[in-house]
């Protein structure tokens, strides 16, 4: 076991991947010499060169193209984009481009290649650089989705990623980077696409990812001393949805609250909200509930940024009001 940083998980899973792989090569701004802008790739031009950790123009369209063409040809590429709130001027060249590539071409030819980026709020970067635009890409078929919440998954899923034949967008929360755990860097990766559940109760389900599962566990472990036990399920990945998993807990206990820094309308939550609905609805003890972020532009302001999405003592409000339907019942 290791101890390491967010940050420094990733990293390590970039050189890991790199010294195995010829392949693999880093693209984006400042991600050579600087050593990335939340510190990631730092290093790893010293160890790997120029030719393999490239420094590109601020031209988001030219790092993902340049990324897309690459992989075409033969290369592994990981496009870094150093917030996700512009990923949408690249959407030519990933979700007309990257994700239909290998339908376009009858299979004969894929796209290997990931977008890093990070996204969320919590560091007051105003409404342009606090964003959570998973959505955008959960709605485009052909683009896998991955959104780790811990410092081991942000190892293993990104080693996973880098093995997968076809896109994946990979997205980090900007307040994870400087968390620390144990990582055991030998132990098996998770199953592609697998949902965790970090842990287990019997009055409610609670169905999250990224860095609102510490949200959900923190309010767990509150509500548990009040009697309320609540499984936490981490998605991890949004596309593949392990949807199998969320299934069989919410048949199991009846009720279930969906929690998504993303906004309300038309977004993750609702997306999860409405399939369980659909899938499960016989199961189902009450309406499923939907913890989102506000339909608003983030704040530059610490405390309307914050109270804007949903935080640890909102989600334990929300979830006791949810359970103590059953015991009222």
């Amino acid at each position: 076991m290791t101890e390491m940083t967010y940050r420094d998980a990733l990293k390590q899973a970039l050189r890991d991947s790199m010294t195995e792989d010829d392949s693999v090569v880093v693209i984006g701004e400042e991600v050579g010499r600087y050593g990335g802008a939340y510190g990631v790739t730092k290093g790893l031009y010293e160890e790997f060169g120029a030719e393999r950790m490239i420094d590109t123009p601020i031209s988001e369209p030219a790092i993902v193209g340049a990324a897309v063409g690459a992989a075409m040809s033969g290369l592994r590429p990981v496009a870094e984009l150093m917030y996700v709130d512009f990923i949408g001027m690249t959407m030519d060249q990933l979700g007309n481009q990257a994700a239909k590539i290998r339908y376009m071409f009858g299979g004969q030819i894929g796209v290997p290649m990931i977008l890093r980026t990070q996204g969320g709020t919590g560091r007051s970067a105003g409404a342009q650089h606090s964003q959570s635009l998973e959505a955008y890409v959960m709605h485009t078929p052909g683009l896998r989705l991955v959104m780790p919440a811990t410092v081991s998954d942000a190892y293993h899923l990104l080693r996973q990623s880098l093995k997968q034949p076809d896109p994946v967008v990979f997205i980090e929360h900007k307040s994870l980077y400087t968390m620390k755990e144990d990582v055991d860097l030998s132990a098996p990766a998770p199953e592609w696409g697998k949902a965790a559940v970090r842990r287990t109760g019997d009055d409610l389900v609670i169905v999250t990812y990224s860095r609102q599962v510490h949200n959900a566990l923190a309010a767990a472990e509150e509500m548990s001393k009040a009697g309320i036990e609540a499984t936490v399920i981490d998605l991890r990945s949004l596309n593949p949805l392990d949807f199998d998993t969320v299934r069989e807990h919410v048949e199991r206990v009846g009720r279930v609250m969906v929690v998504s820094e993303g906004v309300m309308t038309a977004g993750v939550g609702a997306e999860l909200s409405a399939r369980i609905h659909e899938e499960c609805f016989d199961f189902l003890q009450e309406p499923v509930i939907r913890v989102c972020g506000e339909d608003i532009p983030i704040s530059v302001s610490v405390e309307l940024e914050k109270n804007s999405v949903p935080t640890t003592p909102f989600i334990r409000d929300v979830a006791e009001r949810l359970a103590r339907l059953g015991s009222a019942a």
